[in-house]
């Protein structure tokens, strides 16, 4: 009868810390907030969702908004992650994206370095043939790197639109 119980216990236990695992991520979306421009990263920590995000930057406003956005580059707010903070640029012409760049990611260990080096070029070339940061899809191993590549992706867009 004590064996039973013992095995129901640790039976239960096991059920218990199974489903309680999580097993799914957090988006972490930065905040929309515009800095001043000319201002290079201006910090405005805010926290969301358990992760702290810094402010995004504007430069080379030229004007035209043929597509919706103010041409210019822009610098998305860096949305932290589990293994660090990553940071989007975009250029825009002619009221489209034209070029996204990650300006910061973690390259921390050789794990990161490899799961960035092919994840990135994939975000960067959606990032400007889909226009849209929602549309960006999630890049299969590098979860939170798409994670923060999107959210800062949204926030440098946000600042593009008039």
């Amino acid at each position: 009868m004590k064996r039973i119980l013992t095995w129901l216990a640790a039976t239960a236990a096991g059920v218990v810390l199974l489903f309680g695992y999580r097993t799914s991520t957090q988006v972490v979306m930065p905040s929309a907030e515009p800095a001043p421009a000319g201002t290079e990263a201006a910090s405005t920590p805010a926290t969301q969702s358990g992760s702290t995000q810094s402010g995004s930057t504007q430069s080379g406003s030229t004007g035209g908004a043929a597509g919706g956005l103010q041409d210019g580059t822009y610098t998305g707010a860096a949305a932290d992650t589990r293994f660090g903070p990553v940071q989007v640029r975009i250029t825009v012409q002619g009221g489209a994206v034209t070029a996204a760049t990650a300006v910061a990611y973690p390259t921390e260990s050789r794990r990161d370095q490899q799961i960035n080096a092919s994840a990135i070029p994939v975000l960067e070339q959606e990032s400007v043939g889909v226009q849209d940061a929602q549309q960006v899809d999630m890049v299969t191993g590098a979860t939170y790197t798409s994670e923060g590549y999107v959210g800062s992706l949204q926030a440098a867009l946000d600042e593009a639109r008039p």
